[in-house]
């Protein structure tokens, strides 16, 4: 019998200590240590706003400059030597022509190259040459035959400027072979720089090929000398290693540099190495090694967005919060329940001397009283059956009503937090620097634009160059299937006649209108049921009143929209309808926003008179406007900072600088919302809400856990401990988990079973006429 006690006593603790890892407590410690970490990220870490002297949009601002550059570059080298390629084989595919008559017909069609030459490969002998005298003597004419024996190669001249030469051969029977070669700077093409920016064409060991915007002080020269050093160690990255999971954009290695300081003003730098438009695929430009890096000086602001007093007043607001809902939680919940725990076990043991100690609140108040009355009932006393219990007013407030007023005093933190402090207003200050970079870079989406636009016809004149009335139309069509898979901005190809008879067509069919002949403006726009097509048109001089004619697909227009960092994007006519987008738009259809069509219409003003931007005017922004600049008779891009309600930084830029497709009077125009602006103002209230629903979030995670683990059994054991002192002893009690509440639960049940067995004593005792025995409370004789 010892035994059997000692292991029902070694039985009872190990529960007892199972108690322990489960219930009331894990949740309460993680709801406490989860409100301290919180008040510490608060005081501590999230405060931590406007303490740079540059904001990271400005950084990040001159990563996409640079990204900018690089894809630029990168496309104007691929262009050229597919042109050159391209020029050579189509002169190799006709009539034998002269040196002269090649360079002369390139130069009509391309004004690209600094310098043309053609030259006889086995004799080495200089045929032709246009423009600057070019390095030929570092061309190996024994090696064109290897493997990259026609690659492009960088060259240094004697004045120290870098030249990129383009290779390809001219080959007719019987003729002796020829290379033609040309030479491109290594500058950066149509990059805004705005008024302080410079840009600069590194190789892979940081030496500088070319650059822009570079001043003669010696100060710039020295900083951009520091740049590339750090350039060309970060730029040997592999792109997966040199970009955070995820980041996305451009495929290539990118990033910004912060350089040397100097009257309040330091120089940021962002760096973009030429890659490829798909990840992994390379191109003849990106074999040579290149990085664009561009830097502009900024003012230093060091001004923190919210006062450190701020974070460390919620911090200490949290304390006390989270202080009145844990001790509300203890001294409720958790020692009612743990009393509960020791007063059932004692019932169960049957030490029955002591009245049960009832709890004030709730359902362990409830459960108390109920405990009590068994006692009274394994006693025997008379009623205590029967007895209704009562209770005060304080027993009426359940304990899921004890957890609602933890969570108001979690959520009187919070919900400021997440709803009305820090919000930055419409007042919000937008550096500067990001307002100027709007309007640069949508300048220079807008230029590539126009430059493509130029780029398709020339490449439409080219073909047209040879094509005579003598040109067969399966010739034709060879010709134009060739030229649609060496470039892919062409949905269609056709020859047509001056009555518009279709001769030979590569690709889709024709959207030009029937029965008319070619259009007599190079570029046109045509609405062919809500789908913009551009047609362009090249007179072939062979044969009269013909035209080749390209019709570019509007995908390859938004696909040169497609620029992280600035927005939305649009490309709208001279009436300001809508061309292309790259986000979904609606073709044809006017600017959404009045304040957008005010700032194109400014843009495209021609007199120049006026300083800033109408559309500042309007919405009261004119602070930072793009248009600032000393006037200038024409056309320019010009920025604004829209203030209706939210901020947004806008830009529009015409398509200015010449070409076929100056006439078209197109405008890119821009726009984006400033919150979305890594700035300090936006950055103090994104951390503000994140402190809020961090609060909210680990309130409703431990006040959850406690309520399900802890309220719902603790209600259902009320109502059986009631049923059981109001004479249920069918109904086993059975305990759902190993904690508290399990403990008080196994402990009913044992008094269960004792009144079970007095209750058989009692009908064996009035059976016999007995006086059947009690139970003896603990300590009695």
């Amino acid at each position: 019998m010892a035994a059997s006690r000692s292991k029902r006593r070694h039985r009872t603790r190990r529960r007892a200590d199972m108690s322990l890892l489960g219930g009331i407590r894990p949740p309460i410690a993680a709801l406490s240590a989860l409100l301290l970490a919180l008040a510490a990220l608060t005081a501590f870490q999230l405060g931590h706003v406007g303490r740079q002297t540059v904001p990271p949009a400005v950084l990040t601002s001159q990563q996409y400059f640079a990204e900018d550059g690089a894809i630029a570059l990168r496309a104007s080298l691929d262009e050229s030597i597919t042109d050159i390629g391209r020029t050579a084989s189509l002169f190799s595919s006709g009539e034998p022509v002269s040196p002269d008559s090649v360079l002369d017909k390139l130069g009509s069609v391309y004004q690209k190259w600094r310098g043309t030459a053609v030259i006889e490969i086995k004799s080495g002998r200089l045929e032709a040459q246009r423009g600057e005298n070019l390095p030929l003597t570092a061309l190996d004419l024994t090696a064109l035959d290897g493997e990259s024996g026609l690659a492009p190669r960088m060259v240094r001249l004697e004045n120290g400027e870098t030249r990129l030469l383009t290779l390809a051969l001219l080959s007719w029977p019987d003729r002796p072979q020829q290379l033609l070669v040309a030479s491109s700077s290594l500058k950066v093409p149509g990059i805004s720089l705005g008024r302080s920016r410079a840009i600069a064409v590194l190789d892979s060991s940081g030496q500088v090929l070319g650059s822009d915007g570079v001043g003669g002080s010696g100060q710039e020269k020295k900083q951009l000398a520091k740049f590339a050093k750090t350039v060309a160690q970060k730029a040997a990255r592999h792109p997966l290693q040199a970009k955070e999971p995820g980041s996305g954009g451009f495929a290539g290695v990118s990033g910004s540099l912060l350089g040397d300081s100097r009257d309040g003003r330091r120089s940021v730098a962002g760096y973009a190495k030429l890659t490829g438009s798909q990840p992994g695929v390379g191109t003849d430009a990106t074999a040579l090694g290149l990085t664009v890096v561009s830097f502009v000086g900024v003012a230093e602001e060091r001004s923190a967005a919210v006062d450190s007093f701020f974070w460390i007043a919620a911090s200490a607001a949290l304390l006390v919060l989270g202080a009145l809902a844990v001790a509300l939680l203890v001294t409720t919940v958790q020692r009612p329940l743990l009393r509960l725990f020791l007063e059932s076990r004692r019932i169960g043991r049957g030490d029955l001397n002591r009245p049960v100690t009832v709890p004030k609140y709730g359902e362990a108040a409830r459960i108390g009283a109920a405990l009590d009355r068994l006692r009274r009932q394994l006693l025997g006393e008379p009623g205590a059956e029967t007895e209704v219990p009562r209770g005060g007013r304080r027993a009426r407030i359940g304990t899921r009503a004890l957890l609602g007023v933890c969570g108001i005093l979690l959520l009187v933190w919070s919900a400021p937090l997440l709803l009305t402090l820090n919000r930055a207003g419409a007042s919000v200050a937008v550096p500067k620097t990001i307002v100027d970079d709007q309007r640069e870079r949508t300048d220079t989406v807008a230029d590539r634009v126009r430059r493509a636009l130029n780029e398709g016809h020339a490449d439409l004149t080219s073909v047209a160059s040879v094509i005579s009335d003598r040109t067969t139309p399966a010739e034709l069509t060879k010709l134009l299937e060739r030229t649609r898979n060496q470039h892919g901005r062409y949905e269609s190809l056709y020859v047509m006649k001056a009555d518009g008879t279709v001769l030979a067509r590569a690709g889709g069919k024709p959207h030009h209108p029937a029965g008319k002949g070619p259009s007599k403006q190079p570029v046109t726009l045509v609405d062919s049921g809500n789908r913009p097509v551009i047609t362009e048109y090249a007179e072939t001089p062979g044969l009269a009143g013909a035209a080749v004619v390209g019709e570019l697909g509007i995908d390859f227009l938004n696909a040169l929209l497609k620029r992280p960092g600035l927005g939305e994007v649009r490309v709208v006519d001279a009436k300001h309808r809508v061309i292309g987008g790259n986000n979904g738009y609606l073709a044809f259809e006017p600017l959404s926003d009045a304040k957008l069509d005010a700032l194109v219409s400014s843009a495209n003003e021609k007199s120049g008179t006026d300083e800033k931007s109408s559309a500042d005017e309007q919405s009261g922004a004119n602070e930072q406007s793009g248009a600032d600049e000393k006037a200038d008779k024409g056309p320019r891009a010009k920025s604004a900072l829209l203030r209706d309600g939210a901020v947004s930084v806008a830009a529009a830029a015409p398509m200015t600088g010449g070409g076929v497709a100056q006439p078209l009077d197109w405008t890119v125009v821009t726009w984006q919302p400033a919150k979305g602006l890594e700035i300090p103002a936006y950055t103090a209230q994104n951390r503000t809400v994140l402190a809020g629903l961090l609060g909210l979030t680990g309130a409703v995670a431990c006040l959850g856990w406690i309520h399900i683990v802890v309220v719902r059994p603790l209600r259902d054991l009320a109502r059986r401990a009631e049923a059981l002192a109001d004479g249920d002893r069918r109904t086993v009690v059975y305990p759902t988990h190993h904690d508290e509440v399990g403990a008080v639960t196994r402990s009913l049940e044992v008094i269960r079973l004792r009144l079970l067995e007095q209750r058989k004593r009692d009908a064996a005792g009035a059976g016999t006429g007995r006086t059947p025995d009690r139970a003896t409370p603990a300590g009695r004789n």
